[in-house]
């Protein structure tokens, strides 16, 4: 063998970077909890105003709380049935809303005592974003982006995993 054969080179392989590499959702059972407890509460606080006869100031008051808690309820549930994606370049919902583009992450908070969501992660961007919020599933505040809630603990510690892979290859220019 020639020692041209011989060559410390690692082969370049192609990928896709619309190529899924991790997918969080809502967990079954968490969704099922999660919508029940707000359509129970909803229905009782409209219950509760319409039976019991309070003052008409707080009949409104119980009417209106009932109407909102439903209306997060649905919010709720349009929001964790779709996924959250992770591909080479961005943080996508389900639906195609960009979440962040992984140029912008400038880090992530995984920690015990980190203000994230339960089971999930922070991230902090670079760019400042339009606030949006997705019951259960991720929310994004200025430069500050939570994902996780009605999660998978695994998901979304796997998803955490990739996003600090990918990020410490481009740092390192890979």
């Amino acid at each position: 063998m020639t020692p041209s054969e011989f060559s410390d080179e690692q082969p370049q392989i192609e990928t896709d970077p619309n190529e899924v590499l991790a997918v969080v959702q809502a967990s079954q059972g968490r969704r099922i909890l999660g919508m029940g407890s707000l359509l129970i509460m909803g229905v009782m606080l409209i219950y509760i105003a319409v039976v019991q006869s309070p003052a008409f100031h707080w009949r409104l008051f119980l009417l209106a709380l009932g109407v909102a808690t439903l209306w997060l309820g649905e919010k709720m549930r349009r929001a964790t049935s779709t996924r959250i994606e992770l591909t080479e370049t961005e943080l996508r919902d389900g639906d195609g809303t960009v979440i962040a583009l992984i140029e912008d992450i400038d880090g992530m908070d995984r920690g015990f005592l980190a203000f994230k969501p339960s089971n999930g992660f922070l991230l902090r961007t670079t760019n400042k974003a339009p606030n949006e919020w997705r019951p259960g599933l991720w929310w994004r505040f200025g430069r500050r982006i939570g994902i996780g809630g009605m999660t998978s603990a695994s998901q979304t510690k796997f998803m955490s995993e990739i996003i600090a892979a990918i990020r410490a290859k481009r740092e390192m220019g890979l």
